[in-house]
């Protein structure tokens, strides 16, 4: 399956994966997270070219992991800049569309999610385990 995404979109995520990772100097501080979901940020930054195929419910829950992290990293910027300056300065309206706009991939990841799961459901009869999340393969 195929997660698309706009020039906006990759922008935002970009700039939230690099402040996430401390790569780039946010107005909070860098994120302290499991190393695991680092390490998904850090697998997610160099695919953020364009649109990414996933071919399995697997590389799915990791991306979805490494997004919710740029979505908190970025909220907590965002919320950051307008107590700093004020709702309508141009830096905390920036933070907003970078959070919104990460925001939104977040909620079309879920909704692919959702439909891999029920896929899966249908083609095996049952929920997905951890198995059939990373062998079930989804065509693009």
């Amino acid at each position: 399956m195929i997660l698309h995404f706009n020039y906006e979109e990759i922008r935002a995520l970009k700039a939230g994966a690099r402040a996430f990772l401390g790569q780039e100097v946010p107005a909070s501080a860098p994120v302290l997270a499991p190393p695991a979901v680092r390490a998904h940020v850090e697998d997610l930054l160099p695919r953020l070219e364009g649109d990414i195929s996933l071919s399995t419910l697997q590389e799915l829950r990791n991306v979805r992991a490494a997004v919710a992290a740029i979505v908190k990293c970025l909220r907590v910027d965002m919320e950051s800049m307008v107590v700093a300056t004020h709702a309508a300065d141009e830096v905390a309206v920036s933070a907003y569309f970078d959070f919104a706009h990460v925001f939104t991939v977040a909620h079309r990841i879920s909704e692919m999610m959702a439909e891999m799961e029920g896929l899966i459901e249908l083609v095996s009869g049952e929920a997905p385990s951890l198995e059939t999340a990373r062998t079930f393969l989804f065509p693009d």
